[in-house]
């Protein structure tokens, strides 16, 4: 499929651009986070790829070292668990810029559903499985739709419909909407998990 080829084309391309031109970016904050926290800087999980495949997931850590990881996700900038540097790289959307190796290596796309953990996938009914059809994204449709403010199920429904209707015109709208929001900060945090449960959020250290 010429898509699915130009698309694997474009994120090799972008991903490796990106993360030559970022590399004093990526090494200011890496100092940053090593003098704010005890720790590792890259945070490292293993979450779901496409067809389910495991992969592990990088990004800056934003927490402390004795928080569970699998916590629920922090409803704002006050939460006690987040380091200092940890909020600033949140509200830029900073901590999620180790991901461009995800890119690079072909466990990630630029454009897709958002990486969750392996155990969610059991939960999922067979429409929301859908999502794992394609590679998982660096942002996706349901970030540039309400981000925090959506719960799961409504960004597994945003999933599914991107898979549905997955095109370049769509990928490049998603990407530029993307970079708005950056710049804006718009719904950072998580308001509400689910619509029945406000625990077990997805964005960690």
């Amino acid at each position: 499929m010429l898509y699915r080829f130009i698309k694997i084309l474009l994120d090799f391309i972008f991903s490796l651009l990106a993360i030559v031109i970022l590399l004093p970016v990526f090494l200011i904050i890496i100092i940053a986070i090593k003098l704010g926290s005890r720790g590792p800087a890259i945070f490292r999980q293993i979450r779901a790829g496409r067809d389910g495949k495991p992969f592990t997931f990088y990004k800056f850590r934003t927490m402390k070292m004795d928080v569970d990881p699998f916590g629920a996700s922090p409803k704002s900038g006050q939460d006690p668990r987040l380091t200092k540097t940890g909020i600033f790289l949140r509200e830029y959307s900073l901590d999620e810029l180790p991901q461009l190796f995800n890119v690079l290596k072909g466990d990630m796309s630029l454009v897709g559903p958002r990486p969750l953990y392996m155990a969610q996938m059991a939960e999922w009914n067979d429409e929301q499985k859908k999502r794992l059809l394609v590679k998982p994204g660096l942002t996706g449709l349901a970030q540039i739709s309400g981000r925090g403010e959506l719960t799961i199920e409504q960004k597994l429904a945003l999933d599914v419909e991107y898979v549905k209707k997955a095109s370049l015109p769509l990928d490049f709208k998603i990407v530029f909407m993307t970079l708005w929001q950056v710049f804006t900060r718009e719904s950072i945090y998580e308001k509400q998990y689910s619509h029945t449960e406000e625990t077990r959020g997805q964005k960690n250290r």
